[in-house]
Order: structure tokens, then sequence, then C-alpha cells
């Protein structure tokens, strides 16, 4: 079994569709934004805050060299500039959960815990800024994918069968 990688902008269900493929396979769950959190022992945003964006990528890029050299077996959640680490597909097969922006919207606000979701992701603090960031960043995702998924109004249960059934044919 090798690595698979979610992609993705934030809020697009990354981490809800690795609980869903969890439930059907042997894998380990790894997220990287987790990782982080636990290594600084502190919030993301409370990095963001502190020591800026710079010194937070650099923290992701360290994950990243971890994840390559010490981890197998692993479907790993990143967060959503996770994707611009060199070693990206060394890590393992890189699938992308695609969605528009008002989708990736709707989905937040309607979740059961939308305002912690929200309270998470200091770059939706500016919804004009959040959309120009997910239009840059849109076609460096589908740049870098190996697979991708649209997940607009699908199940977890549809996303999670479709990426296995991807990942399983393309390694």
């Amino acid at each position: 079994m090798k690595n698979i990688v979610l992609i993705g902008f934030m809020g697009v269900g990354k981490g809800s569709v690795a609980r869903e493929i969890l439930k059907k396979t042997r894998y380990i769950a790894i997220d990287t934004d987790d990782l982080i959190e636990s290594m600084e022992n502190r919030k993301i945003k409370k990095i963001f805050e502190k020591e800026g964006e710079a010194y937070f990528r650099e923290l992701e890029k360290n994950i990243a060299l971890w994840l390559e050299k010490s981890v197998k077996n692993s479907l790993i959640s990143t967060g959503g500039g996770f994707y611009k680490v060199k070693n990206l597909k060394k890590i393992g097969t890189v699938v992308l959960l695609d969605s528009p922006f008002e989708e990736i919207l709707k989905r937040i606000e309607e979740h059961p815990n939308a305002q912690s979701k929200l309270k998470k992701r200091p770059l939706l603090d500016d919804l004009e800024a959040a959309k120009k960031l997910y239009e840059l960043r849109r076609p460096e995702y589908l740049a870098v994918a190996d697979i991708i998924i649209d997940v607009t109004n699908k199940s977890l249960e549809e996303c999670s069968k479709e990426i296995l059934k991807k990942v399983k044919k393309d390694g």
C-alpha cells in the first residue's frame, strides 16, 4: 500500500474524506496540521499570528521530509498550502479533492461545527482574499495532482470509494 496524500483548498473535506477511507481500509491516518500543532504545542492560528506564514511553511517542509523518509501505508491529510512542498510526489499518490469555492464555503457553513471550523481557518477571515487565494492555488493543485476527485455534491462514501478505486488503478 502506497501512501495517499490528500490535497485541496481549506474546507474542501480532506479530513472528513480521510476518516471515511479509514473505515474501509488498513491505512494509518496522518494529518499534517495536527502534527504541526502537536510539535509546536499550539494551534495553527496562533502560529500564523505570532510567527507568520513563512515560519508555518518551514514547519510543513520539515514534516514533508519526515513523511517521505519515515511513513508508509498511510493516508495523509494536508493543510491547504502543503502541496507546495518540493518532495510531495515522493511522499505518495497525490489526490486532489476539487470543488468550486462557493461549494467549499457552503460545505463549511452547513457543517454542524461551522463556527469552530471557521475559527480554525485564519485565511477565511477575509472571503475576498480567500477567493483570490483559491483562484491562485487551484491551477497549481491541478498541476501536482496524480488523481483529481470532484467532491461537489458527493457523499463522503462516494468520494472515498472513487479515491480507493483510482488509487488502486494508478498504483
